[in-house]
């Protein structure tokens, strides 16, 4: 080409949660079934979307208004029922004025970055979800900065490590959370919540809060929302309705703008935001129509609920199968659905092995393997897919030094969730067998 293309940072993005899944295709091709353990998609995993949620959908798809426009920020009675929502939880009171829709969370998160000056950075949680990482390091044009959760402490933020980045680099402007947490599955405290609250206003930062999981807690957990700590702060929230409902296709999430008349530039920066999405005219009207009728349902709060003790008791199955095991760091998951399971420091090493009987299966991870930088935990998920025909997510991947796999509670036969992760274990013990003799 005559000139470049790409404008710098644009070559940070990536998204492993789908990459690894060209490998697994490769094997799928050969004759194999694969098991889907690298992606949230609820309809993927067996779960039914309740018919009378369906019947609402249809009904909307019959009536005219549905093929129409939005107004840009999106449907205002739908607006009006979310603020309603919020204001019911006693914190941060908004209106319909202070929702803006986009087409899912990816969209929001894109947009959200791609008006912040280069210079200003977003620092957020490692293990880190890759939409976030990668579009904060491609606005930045250069690597993401993260606060540590820690594996060691149940994935609970280390403060300290938060507090010291925060003071010593005055490029960063804001703090992320995620709320329930994507890839560990912790569910903050409040008094955590409160302590990103204080370092918030110490410096005079934005709070940002992915709360897409909010309602997905279980075992006796419940979150707290942004909304009910940030006090005067400005802040905002991200939800939507890909996990919850589920309705993942429906590429449906929103902005929850908090004290937006408390900072000038805060102001200018939700403006632009609603100029942005003025000039693409609006986010996708259907499932935005369908939300008041869904969650105002008399049996949407059951269903949650029921939804909710399925993936309690999928984590308890988690727990019995790979708690005990040597070797890996668990931590029994809180809300969301997925479980990061970390390698001890010593458990990996280049020379990795399970056993593979296919010459062909043989050849494709050979070929994979010739990457002689690659992670030793995206080597040994590549090891697992070949000989299991399970595809997980390394953890290097979620812009983390750590090294392990992401999985999710997502299998509604719970025969199945149990046979795959009890085909996990053998597989690390099986490893780690191996590694004490090579070690010995």
């Amino acid at each position: 080409m005559r000139q470049l293309l790409l404008r710098p940072g644009a070559e940070e993005l990536n998204y492993e949660i789908r990459g690894i899944v060209k490998k697994a295709r490769m094997i799928e091709q050969l004759g194999y079934e694969i098991t889907w353990e690298n992606i949230g998609d609820p309809i993927q995993k067996h779960n039914v979307v309740p018919v009378w949620m369906k019947e609402i959908v249809s009904d909307l798809v019959g009536q005219d208004k549905s093929y129409g426009y939005a107004d840009s920020k999106g449907v205002l009675e739908t607006r009006q029922f979310l603020a309603g929502l919020n204001n019911q939880k006693q914190g941060v009171q908004i209106s319909a004025e202070d929702i803006l829709f986009f087409n899912g969370l990816g969209d929001a998160i894109a947009k959200l970055y791609q008006f912040l000056i280069p210079t200003a950075r977003i620092i957020g949680p490692s293990p880190a979800y890759s939409t976030h990482s990668s579009a904060e390091a491609a606005h930045a044009n250069t690597a993401p900065i993260t606060y540590k959760l820690d594996p060691d402490n149940q994935w609970l933020p280390d403060m300290e490590d938060l507090y010291n980045k925060v003071k010593y680099n005055p490029s960063i402007v804001g703090i992320l959370i995620i709320n329930p947490d994507n890839p560990t599955g912790m569910v903050y405290p409040k008094e955590v919540l409160e302590d990103f609250v204080k370092i918030a206003r110490e410096f005079r930062l934005l709070l940002i809060a992915d709360e897409i999981y909010q309602n997905i807690t279980y075992n006796g957990i419940k979150a707290v929302s942004l909304a009910e700590v940030a006090g005067d702060l400005p802040s905002i929230s991200l939800k939507g309705i890909s996990k919850e409902f589920p309705w993942p296709g429906s590429r449906c999430g929103w902005m929850e703008f908090y004290n937006r008349g408390a900072s000038l530039e805060f102001n200018k920066l939700c403006q632009t935001l609603e100029n942005a999405k003025m000039i693409e005219v609006c986010s996708t009207i259907l499932p935005q129509l369908a939300i008041p009728r869904i969650m105002t349902h008399p049996d949407y709060a059951a269903y949650r609920q029921d939804a909710n003790e399925r993936i309690g008791r999928r984590s308890q199955i988690m727990k019995e199968v790979l708690g005990d095991i040597p070797g890996i760091k668990f931590n029994p998951t809180q809300g969301a659905f997925y479980n990061t399971i970390v390698f001890d420091e010593s458990f990996l090493d280049p020379n990795q092995y399970l056993p593979i009987t296919d010459s062909k299966v043989q050849g494709l991870l050979s070929e994979w393997l010739k990457d002689t930088a690659m992670p030793l935990d995206k080597r040994f998920v590549y090891y697992l897919l070949a000989a299991t025909k399970i595809c997980v997510v390394p953890i290097s991947s979620f812009c983390s030094d750590l090294r392990g796999f992401r999985v999710t509670l997502l299998e509604e036969d719970e025969e199945v969730f149990r046979d795959t992760f009890h085909q996990l274990s053998k597989a690390i013990q099986f490893y780690l067998q191996s590694h004490k003799k090579q070690m010995a």
